[in-house]
C-alpha cells in the first residue's frame, strides 16, 4: 500500500482527533492530569460507546511542506476536504463511507480491511494487521485496554474532556492524536499529526451514541466487475 493509500486508511480507521479546542482565559490555570489519570479518563469516556454513527468533515492541511514534498505528494494531495458519514460497534467494526468531493469506502468486521474506490472500480483488500490497529480506529471500536499499550496518553487540562495520544512506537503513521468529547461522551473532534508533515481536523456532526446497527452493515462485497488488489 503506497503512504498516501495508507494515510487516508489510517485516518478513517480512526476514524470515528493539536491544539486543544476549548475556551481559556489568559489567568485560568490548569492543572494537567497525570499519566495514569489520564489513561484510566480516557478508558472510561470510551467504554460508554459501544456503538457510535455520524457525519464528518475531514480537512488537511500542511504544516511542513518541506516534509511532505520528500515524501513526494503532489499539490492535489494537500489541503483538501472530505465529507461523509461513519458507523462503529465495538469490537472492531468500521464503516466509514467518503461522498465528497470524490467516493470511497473504508470497511472491517475487525480480520479484513476493505477500500473501495468506485470510481476507479478497484477494491483493496488486507488484513487487519498491527500498523493498522495501532490507529484511531482502535479508540473508536477496538479494545480500550490495548490503549495503554499503544499510546502515551496526556490530558493537559483534566477539567476537560479531550486528550493528547502519542504513539509509543515511532514507526505508526501518526505523530500525535487529539480527541475532543462533547456532553454525551460522544467524540466531536479528532485532530492528527501524521508523519507527512500534515495536520487532519475531523470534525464530528449529528453523532448518535449507542444506536443499533445491523451487523450486516461492516459486510463488505465488491460489485460485479471490481478489480479486486489483495495486500
Amino acid at each position: 500500500m503506497n503512504m498516501l493509500r495508507k494515510t487516508v486508511c489510517a485516518m478513517a480507521l480512526g476514524a470515528a482527533t493539536l491544539a486543544p479546542v476549548m475556551s481559556t482565559t489568559v489567568f485560568a490555570a490548569t492543572t494537567a492530569a497525570s499519566e495514569q489519570q489520564a489513561t484510566a479518563n480516557l478508558v472510561n469516556q470510551l467504554s460508554h460507546v459501544r456503538s457510535l454513527t455520524a457525519n464528518f468533515q475531514q480537512t488537511t492541511k500542511i504544516t511542513n511542506p518541506k516534509k511532505v514534498q520528500k515524501k513526494g505528494l503532489s499539490a492535489q494531495h494537500m489541503n483538501q476536504t472530505f465529507k461523509g458519514t461513519m458507523k462503529v460497534a465495538r469490537p472492531g467494526k468500521f464503516y466509514w463511507e467518503i461522498t465528497s468531493p470524490s467516493k470511497q469506502v473504508i470497511a472491517t468486521t475487525g480480520k479484513t480491511v476493505w477500500i473501495y474506490d468506485p470510481d476507479l472500480q478497484q477494491a483493496v483488500r488486507q488484513s487487519l494487521d498491527e500498523q493498522v490497529a495501532n490507529t484511531p480506529a482502535l479508540l473508536l471500536s477496538g479494545n480500550t485496554s490495548q490503549i495503554m499499550k499503544s499510546y502515551r496518553v496526556t490530558q493537559p487540562n483534566k477539567a476537560k474532556t479531550y486528550y493528547t495520544l502519542y504513539p509509543k512506537k515511532s514507526d505508526g503513521v501518526f505523530e500525535s492524536l487529539t480527541i475532543s468529547f462533547g456532553a454525551n461522551k460522544a467524540p466531536t473532534l479528532m485532530i492528527l499529526q501524521d508523519s507527512l508533515g500534515q495536520t487532519t481536523y475531523i470534525n464530528f456532526s449529528n453523532v448518535k451514541v449507542n444506536p443499533t446497527i445491523p451487523a450486516s452493515t461492516f459486510n463488505f462485497t465488491p460489485p460485479k466487475g471490481t478489480d479486486i488488489i489483495d495486500q
